[in-house]
């Protein structure tokens, strides 16, 4: 038995024999969480004993356990779990900024056919409209109340981007099916849009186009985010060996059009990167971008996302993934430094072989606040930042992503109101998006 369990069981049997001499007020004293983060000073009660975190920040460290909790007393009353249980106790959540998915088209990724924009809405209603409002038309800007802030059309052949080729699937290098009329789709209803590069099966792609000339590639890139007035994403997923100085060069080209705007205001100067979903994968890119391009003091890229698992995981494996990010590894060699929760947000799947609550019931999603959503919320920063809460959520993702899963159409039974449009509602999700936190 660890020496800080075994004083707390010893502190735990003091109170509970030491009669009304420890009794301590437990009226308006919050009840433990293991979701929630505590700082120092903290006070909560936890099986009608109440504790105080007298040693350091504490994440999911049982109050009778030990360390860093200290016994306060056992309950004269039973606390109604609200209060703010004093200075230092939990703190309140961070709005939610960002909450988006990436969006297949109905082709699974390839967005390689103009699509009829009736028919587009028939399909993708949901992603502009959470409440099935009548008066939401998607020709008539301003009338819709979206499920979503941000809309990641996936993919861009990063080499056809870079040969600027024109074929039976692109034009200028980009996928037919991400037009202008697409963009405007969601742009005129408030909801910010941004094209990603790459995804695992372009992989060869990136490393041909990074090698051949990475510099032309962030130039086209940004002509591409300026002509369409969209965000791009960097979805480079070389796990053995990352062309790193080639992705430095392909930053610094784009950054040369569109300069860092922490403002947010000009969206092709919105240039962010997928991770994975924790940092024992796409390990040197992680260190890399996490020390170079996503720290708070010279930021050169907006935020990171980290991806998906292979598989829904469990709300204590998404929230195991996203800490390790935000605590970073320092046993590696070399170190990957702590990420600031302000430049993270962290993936679920949208949807499976049938349809997922992320998708359909908020209420038993991961996204629900007794899942995942009361830690990115206030997670704590670990070395880097100064703000808690991480920025929001992304989802993989609308229409038709894989032959093997539901689409987020009609036809499929499949749309999201239940789940992301319930989830817009409950935590407000602002409309547009607003000014991203930078530390």
């Amino acid at each position: 038995m660890k020496l800080g369990t075994i004083a707390g069981v010893i502190s735990l049997c003091a109170i509970l024999f030491s009669g009304s001499v420890l009794a301590y007020d437990c009226n308006g004293l919050p009840d433990w969480k293991r979701q929630s983060y505590y700082q120092v000073d903290a006070e909560v009660q936890y099986q009608e004993v109440a504790y105080k975190n007298t040693g350091e920040p504490s994440k999911r460290d049982v109050p009778d356990q030990g360390y860093p909790w200290s016994v306060l007393g056992a309950c004269e009353s039973t606390g109604d779990g609200g209060g703010g249980g004093g200075g230092g106790g939990p703190v309140d959540p961070q709005p939610i900024s960002i909450y988006g998915a990436w969006h297949c088209g109905n082709d699974y990724c390839t967005w390689s056919g103009v699509r009829d924009m009736a028919e587009f809405d028939l399909q993708n209603h949901w992603l502009i409209d959470r409440e099935d409002n009548v008066t939401c038309d998607y020709q008539e800007p301003g009338t819709c109340n979206p499920s979503v802030n941000l809309v990641v059309l996936s993919f861009v052949h990063p080499l056809r981007l870079l040969h600027q080729t024109t074929d039976d699937q692109t034009l200028n290098g980009v996928p037919k099916g991400m037009t202008q009329k697409v963009v405007d789709y969601f742009k005129n209803q408030g909801v910010r849009v941004m094209l990603s590069i790459g995804g695992i099966t372009y992989t060869d792609a990136w490393n041909q186009a990074l090698a051949e000339n990475a510099w032309q590639l962030g130039l086209n890139a940004a002509a591409v985010a300026g002509t369409l007035e969209v965000g791009i994403e960097i979805d480079y997923e070389e796990n053995r060996n990352p062309n790193i100085q080639g992705l430095q060069t392909f930053i610094d080209a784009y950054r040369t059009a569109h300069e860092y705007d922490a403002s947010g205001e000009d969206h092709a100067a919105r240039l962010t990167i997928d991770l994975a979903a924790g940092d024992r994968w796409l390990v040197a890119l992680t260190e890399y971008a996490t020390a170079k391009w996503l720290n708070t003091n010279t930021p050169i890229l907006d935020y990171a996302n980290a991806m998906v698992t292979p598989r829904q995981p469990t709300a204590d494996e998404a929230i195991a993934n996203w800490q390790e990010h935000i605590d970073g590894k320092p046993q590696y060699d070399p170190p990957i430094p702590p990420l600031a929760p302000a430049k993270l947000t962290g993936s679920l799947w949208l949807t499976g072989r049938k349809p997922v609550p992320e998708c359909v019931d908020f209420s038993k999603s991961l996204q629900a606040p007794n899942a995942t959503g009361d830690y990115v919320q206030t997670v704590m920063p670990n070395g880097a930042g100064t703000t808690y809460g991480m920025l929001g959520y992304m989802f993989w993702a609308a229409e038709c992503q894989g032959t093997r899963a539901a689409c987020t159409t009609p036809q499929d039974n499949n749309t999201c109101e239940g789940g992301m449009g319930e989830a817009s509602d409950y935590y407000n999700i602002p409309i547009p998006m607003p000014e991203l936190r930078q530390n």
